[in-house]
């Protein structure tokens, strides 16, 4: 495709007819010649905004890029309605690409009932690989938000399903072939399936719920800058047993396999809480098919402390993601 903005033609082939989930909160939507999008609330609503680019993998980049947006307002509490697309392609770009990359996100959209509002694509020599940006709007009930900066002393510390999902999931499909010479076909493919468990909605649903003191998805920098970030948030302590943090098997072997360490590495689909209660809480959501555990506590004074049987180490700021040692 040619350098500019994507010819109207093009954009109405693989852009607008990729676009079918509707939501009654958006009053004007995607269009063309549309450079805004309206939504109306209830009185007792609030908006909440967030807004992610994918730029670790151009695999799966559409599907990603929803599930990442979706996950932040789910950790702040919030239902997601809508979402508005920034797509900047490279010169050899073909339209296919893009409308697979719709096919995508909309796939995506439908599964978590989100419209696409509107955005911008076009084709820029900025870039060498499709990069994807997402601004997604939610709604939460006033006084209902939930924060990062929420966690107390005292509080129990979750965390939802396992750790590195997604940066193991990458992994598995950037490096299949060098995998496949190490590994089982069957280990490479559950790997490479761990996307399926990308989105934090459901947690994030039972966990407001159930009354929690702060949420936070796990990203870039893994389960520790997750957890140096909430502590850091809340101006709290933390002793964290790292035994207790939930991994699946595959991670661990493709990790020792490209020497990367598993709680640095990206972990969309994981969600760190904080709850006066955390064994009632995780039992709430063992009930709703999620596995969770109670990882440790929030403490008084600054020490994050990380326990691994006798040995005690301290929590470090968050670092550059494991996973780009690898992609």
């Amino acid at each position: 495709m040619k350098v500019g903005k994507i010819p109207e033609s093009v954009l109405k082939r693989s852009v607008f007819k990729q676009i079918h989930t509707k939501r009654s909160e958006v009053l004007l939507g995607a269009g063309v010649g549309e450079d805004c999008a309206a939504v109306g609330l209830a009185d007792d609503e609030v908006f909440v905004v967030s807004a992610d680019p994918i730029t670790g993998t151009a695999t799966d980049i559409g599907h990603l890029a929803i599930h990442i947006t979706m996950n932040d307002l789910a950790s702040a509490g919030a239902e997601p309605i809508g979402v508005m697309l920034t797509i900047l392609l490279p010169e050899h770009a073909q339209e296919a690409e893009l409308k697979k990359m719709m096919g995508q996100i909309e796939r995506v959209c439908a599964e978590v009932n989100v419209q696409i509002m509107g955005g911008h694509t076009e084709v820029t020599k900025a870039v060498t690989q499709p990069l994807i940006n997402v601004c997604g709007i939610g709604k939460a009930k006033a006084g209902k938000l939930v924060t990062t900066a929420g966690a107390k002393p005292g509080d129990d510390i979750l965390a939802s399903k396992w750790i590195g999902l997604e940066g193991t999931s990458i992994i598995a499909k950037e490096k299949e072939k060098e995998l496949w010479q190490r590994y089982p076909a069957e280990l490479v493919k559950a790997a490479q399936g761990f996307d399926k468990y990308l989105s934090v909605l459901p947690e994030a649903a039972v966990a407001v719920r159930f009354g929690v003191s702060a949420m936070h998805d796990v990203t870039e920098g893994g389960i520790y800058g997750a957890l140096w970030e909430m502590a850091e948030s809340s101006g709290v302590g933390l002793e964290i047993e790292l035994k207790k943090i939930p991994v699946k098997q595959e991670t661990i072997e493709i990790c020792e396999y490209f020497n990367v360490n598993p709680y640095g590495l990206i972990s969309s689909g994981c969600m760190l809480m904080a709850s006066r209660d955390g064994n009632a809480l995780a039992r709430e959501l063992e009930k709703a098919g999620i596995h969770a555990a109670v990882i440790g506590k929030a403490t008084c004074g600054n020490d994050r402390v990380l326990l691994n049987g006798e040995e005690r180490r301290f929590l470090e700021p968050p670092k550059t993601d494991e996973l780009y040692k690898v992609v």
